[in-house]
């Protein structure tokens, strides 16, 4: 079996800079990338090289850079990891939308797909699932109070 290539959190934090950058601006440059991580430029060379190495980016100093379909795919990986936590924490613990998307951020890197897919089921279900004519998230956030 193939030996799967783990990312540092670091390094999939920059996949997912670069991902939302080219959505927003149709290119990614590498001031944009130092600007969104609050990062200087010393930190982004470093780290494009070695995703450039990895075969996650195309990337030329100077130039713009983009994901290859192997970092469009991480990047989308850990894009959905986050979301599912952000959503989670927002939406079902209602935990206010800073403090979820700083941790959503931090805990991104380790969440398994198991465990991943048991979240997003759990946060259908807190939604979707009425008691009483209140949702499972409503009857958790009035038991918090």
């Amino acid at each position: 079996m193939p030996k799967v290539e783990e990312l540092s959190a670091s390094l999939e934090d920059y996949l997912e800079a670069i991902y939302h950058i080219v959505k927003e601006k149709q290119a990614s440059k590498a001031k944009d990338i130092a600007d969104r991580l609050k990062v200087n430029n010393s930190s982004v060379t470093g780290a494009l090289r070695s995703l450039s190495k990895k075969g996650y980016i195309n990337y030329a100093p100077y130039d713009i850079i983009t994901l290859t379909s192997k970092g469009k795919k991480k990047a989308s990986d850990v894009i959905k990891r986050h979301n599912a936590l952000f959503n989670f924490f927002e939406k079902v613990l209602n935990i206010k939308r800073k403090e979820a998307e700083e941790v959503a951020c931090k805990m991104e890197h380790s969440l398994s797909k198991n465990i991943l897919q048991k979240l997003l089921k759990y946060t259908e279900f807190a939604e979707e699932t009425k008691i009483n004519g209140q949702t499972v998230t409503e009857k958790f956030n009035a038991f918090c109070k």
